[in-house]
């Protein structure tokens, strides 16, 4: 008897692993690097225009980050996206958001940075316009 519990432990055990394995990326990527690029852009939009008093901007802050280090680590070793021109400069607006991010957690992203990043952001999705 305890042997037969013992498979079929095992057995669920493969099961739960497997199915676990199989499951949907917890990331929220796709894959496809150009409409991942464009909701990474909406996000961060997103995050970006909460006012400083808004109880979420702590929280959209925190997933800022988590998305972008997503990306970064879905993307940064894909070889065929570094030559693209989107990919850099989109990479270049992660580094300076993630960089005040790292810095200064407890400041408000300067104005100065948020007009870089929308300009940085509308060249991304005319690259990929042009890209695609």
């Amino acid at each position: 008897m305890t042997e037969f519990l013992s498979r079929v432990f095992a057995l669920v055990l493969v099961l739960v692993v497997g199915l676990t394995g199989c499951s949907a990326s917890p990331t929220g990527l796709t894959g496809n690097y150009r409409q991942d690029t464009l909701t990474l852009i909406e996000s961060l939009r997103g995050a970006l225009e909460l006012p400083e008093t808004s109880p979420e901007k702590a929280v959209a802050q925190t997933e800022a980050r988590q998305k972008i280090n997503d990306f970064v680590s879905r993307y940064r070793r894909d070889g065929s996206l570094l030559k693209l021109g989107s990919f850099t400069t989109m990479r270049t607006a992660l580094n300076s958001l993630a960089g005040h991010y790292s810095s200064y957690p407890n400041r408000p992203v300067p104005q100065k940075l948020k007009n870089r990043l929308e300009q940085e952001f509308k060249q991304v999705e005319a690259a990929l316009r042009r890209e695609a």
